[in-house]
């Protein structure tokens, strides 16, 4: 058409006349050599016309004719377009690549692709991560239009499992240059989880204590503020914004499609509060074919090892017998361009420790609408409401042991927690990918013992990733921002706001289909504002100059991961971790029991640290049964590390009764170390007629202070252990989940061995009613046996019955609070 309209304008500017009709004659073709034969003779003879022409017309045209030898037609080449679908159930597949030499395509939303190629035979190399790789050989003819439809099937390969957190976009597990645990929906369906940190503790290497998360001992307890292990759901935060813990009843475990847990320091990319790792919950979307999933459930704990310490059917509560009982629901469907997911969760429960209650619902509702192949808006909703009780410390470790001591019960009169985050994707003409992130939460607790508060949060990121696949680069970069207000009683009713800016940049770079490295910068400032002066029941305790504090630090981290043989990958990595400290751990002021009391610290600093490691995932196939096994050797350094310790012991006269009185307060307690090793096993597939799937691993861990000086304030009181060792810690855990399904039977274990825990706070053992005896005789650490079976009615229905603890161990996690007793779960699960 182009070559066609040049030759007109050029005979019209001269006043030739052209016969009506023959102008389509001169139209291009494909062969070069026809192509100027049949140009000069349409453009210069015509069947009822002659024309003379002078000698500089005809070297004009021909120069004009001659300049078209090296336009390349786009009609030379032919285009091949289609599909890629999941092989089992016909879903698209966003991302898939399809290569044939140099060049190549990516599919988009709806999982169409095309490509232009020339004529000839073509092998196709059609990829997607998770996805069995296949090879497809097409011969193409010149000017053709051909429609290719393929079907990709979920590889068995374990190591092939895609994951987004080490570096913000697909890559294989075994690709990853850090270590990584993956845990399926299917896990938590079968475990019957009603809340995230219950199959958090199946992972190798997770602790969780008194709620707070804790990779490979990277952190012990630290009394509800503060965290190393950053929790994220759809790649954005979801810390509370005063104290940076997570609540786990806001995650949607009735709508998680995958959670990866990247342990080690993750700083460069993610920031403040991933120094110790990153649990990344990634919610599900709709399909191509709509779904619904509801689950009943109803739970009894039954009665304590030790009877004496049974409370109820015996008091005025009413409370015949622990009960909870929930329900979950989540329907998924597309509506030609949108997507629609809602949730729906509920709980009632009264636990086996009394006055122990919780009360709530969330609703989850996501929206994705896709404009169109290259641009996806979105909104996310988790809306969570309900009222609760709990108490600190137990009354004593015999008859009082599951009922609270003296002043330490607390109550939720009310709660509402929600949060909003708008979203957008658009991938440009040239295969960047552009991404907004956004979210308002908003938290609002009604608590007694002047506890209660209420925090808003606004969180912005862009992030801007283009992939060179000619040199096999992804380039990730983007900026933050996040703005926290808090007013609050348990912050001396003061407003508390701070800020945090950051910007990161991560490359990651694959060379002879085997080395990957990976290296990242992160550049962050964190702004605080307070009052200018502290106090404590009326003493000062410091003066921050203009109420304001202000730091900025630069972090890094490097990785490489080389795939040995055909499933054999060997990996290091070294990040640097960053942590602020948060709101609460800087500024609290409240008591709990008797005469103990949290106080303010306004000299309080940040942290810093590294991890290392070196590890190798080897793949294995037994029959048709494969997986992989993983080793480890870590080391962890923190220099400055915050932690919750016994600041003083005084007696306080003005107490009703007098006595002594403990004071606690977040401090620097100094330089630390963390070395040990891990080995993890994870296999699934075919054994005998069934089917077996296994999670195990064993974690050894040696925590302990670089320099510990008895004479030192920091140490005197701390420490039962005065050997260096930190608190709060199990040096040695093994844990395992094994799953045997035949036909529609599936029978399951789940066991988990935790060393004692050597040391804690030296007040808690002795200050503390019945801790030093229940320790003394519970000192060979504890294992807990899970039991569970279930039963497919038919394709729709499920019925499981669980027992929790088997053998009904009486054990503690953190000091003074005691675990659950042996408990039975019936669940029905339908499913559309």
């Amino acid at each position: 058409a182009v070559l066609n309209g040049r030759f007109q304008a050029y005979f019209d500017a001269r006043r030739y006349e052209i016969s009506p009709g023959y102008e389509g004659n001169l139209r291009p073709y494909f062969s070069t050599k026809l192509y100027i034969f049949t140009a000069l003779s349409d453009s210069f003879f015509y069947q009822k016309h002659t024309m003379r022409m002078n000698l500089y017309r005809i070297k004009l045209s021909c120069l004009f004719l001659f300049s078209f030898l090296t336009f390349q037609l786009t009609g030379q080449n032919a285009t091949l377009s289609g599909t890629i679908t999941d092989a089992l159930n016909d879903e698209t597949l966003l991302g898939a690549t399809v290569r044939a030499g140099n060049l190549g395509a990516t599919t988009d939303a709806n999982g169409r692709y095309a490509i232009s190629l020339p004529p000839g035979s073509h092998e196709l190399q059609v990829n997607y991560i998770g996805y069995t790789s296949k090879t497809i050989t097409v011969r193409l003819v010149a000017g053709e239009s051909r429609q290719l439809n393929i079907k990709l099937d979920n590889a068995d390969n374990l190591l092939q499992t895609a994951t987004v957190t080490a570096g913000k976009f697909e890559k294989p597990l075994g690709e990853v240059t850090v270590s990584m645990d993956v845990i399926k929906p299917k896990l938590i369906e079968n475990t019957n989880t009603t809340s995230v940190d219950e199959v958090l503790v199946k992972v190798p290497g997770v602790t969780i204590i008194d709620g707070q998360a804790s990779i490979r001992g990277g952190a012990g307890f630290s009394y509800g503020a503060g965290t190393r292990v950053l929790i994220l759901v759809d790649d954005i935060p979801a810390l509370q914004p005063d104290a940076g813990l997570p609540n786990w009843d806001d995650f949607p475990v009735e709508n998680i499609s995958q959670m990866e847990v990247l342990k080690g320091a993750a700083s460069a990319l993610y920031g403040s509060s991933a120094m110790n790792g990153i649990i990344n919950i990634s919610t599900g979307f709709a399909k191509d074919k709509p779904e619904t999933n509801a689950a009943f459930f109803s739970k009894v704990w039954g009665n304590p090892k030790d009877p004496v310490k049974k409370w109820w059917g015996a008091d005025s509560s009413g409370i015949m017998q622990p009960i909870e009982t929930g329900f979950s629901f989540a329907h998924k469907q597309k509506f030609n361009k949108l997507d629609f997911v809602l949730g729906a969760y509920g709980l009632y429960r009264d636990s086996y420790n009394r006055d122990t209650y919780s009360r709530y619902g969330r609703i989850t509702p996501n929206l994705r609408y896709r404009v169109n192949d290259r641009l996806s808006i979105g909104l996310n909703t988790n809306i969570n409401f309900g009222r609760s009780g709990s108490f600190f410390i137990w009354g004593g470790a015999d008859t009082l042991a599951m009922q609270a001591g003296v002043g330490s019960a607390s109550y939720t009169k009310g709660r509402l927690r929600f949060n909003i985050d708008p979203n957008l994707q658009y991938f440009d003409r040239f295969g960047n990918r552009h991404k907004v992130l956004s979210r308002y939460f908003y938290i609002h607790n009604n608590n007694s013992g002047n506890q209660s508060n209420d925090s808003r949060l606004y969180y912005g990121e862009y992030q801007f990733q283009r992939p060179m696949d000619n040199i096999g680069l992804v380039l990730t970069t983007g900026v933050v921002g996040m703005y926290n207000t808090v007013d609050a009683e348990i912050y001396s009713n003061a407003t508390f706001k701070s800020r945090n800016l950051a910007g990161y940049l991560q490359l990651d770079y694959k060379a002879f289909d085997r080395l990957n490295l990976s290296a990242g910068i992160r550049y962050e400032q964190n702004v605080q504002q307070s009052p200018d002066s502290l106090f404590f029941r009326n003493s000062l305790l410091g003066v921050i100059r203009d109420g304001e504090t202000k730091e900025a630090k630069p972090v890094y981290r490097l990785g490489a991961n080389y795939q040995i043989a055909q499933a054999t990958y060997l990996r290091a990595s070294l990040g640097q971790g960053y942590r602020y400290p948060t709101i609460a751990e800087k500024f609290v002021s409240t008591d709990f029991g008797v005469g103990n009391s949290v106080i303010p610290n306004p000299y309080l600093t940040s942290e810093t640290g590294w991890t290392g490691e070196l590890g190798l995932k080897q793949g294995f196939r037994i029959g048709t049964w494969q997986g992989y096994a993983d080793v480890t050797g870590f080391v962890s350094e923190y220099q400055r590390m915050m932690e919750f310790v016994l600041d003083s012991i005084f007696f306080d006269f003005t107490a009703n009764p007098p006595g002594l009185s403990a004071l606690f307060q977040s401090q620097n307690t100094g330089d630390t170390r963390i070395t040990g090793w891990e080995v993890s096993v994870l296999g699934q597939g075919k054994l005998g007629p069934g089917t077996l799937s296994l999670l195990a691993g064993f974690t050894n861990t040696n925590p302990r202070y670089k320099e510990f000086n008895d004479s030192l304030r920091i140490n005197v009181y701390k420490a039962s252990d005065t050997t260096k060792l930190l608190k709060y810690r199990f040096r040695n855990t093994f844990k395992a989940d094994v799953e045997y399904t035949l036909k529609k039977l599936s029978f399951g274990l789940s066991t988990q061995y935790n060393s004692h825990m050597e040391s804690i706070d030296a007040i808690f053992e002795y200050g503390l009613p019945g801790v030093n005896k229940f320790r003394t005789a519970n000192n060979k650490g504890f294992t807990l046996v899970d039991l569970r079976a279930s039963f497919k009615l038919n394709k729709h229905l499920k019925i499981s019955a669980l027992c929790g603890n088997l053998l009904n161990q009486e054990y503690t996690v953190r000091p003074a609070l005691l675990e659950a007793p042996r408990n039975y779960t019936v669940r029905l699960d339908w499913n559309m």
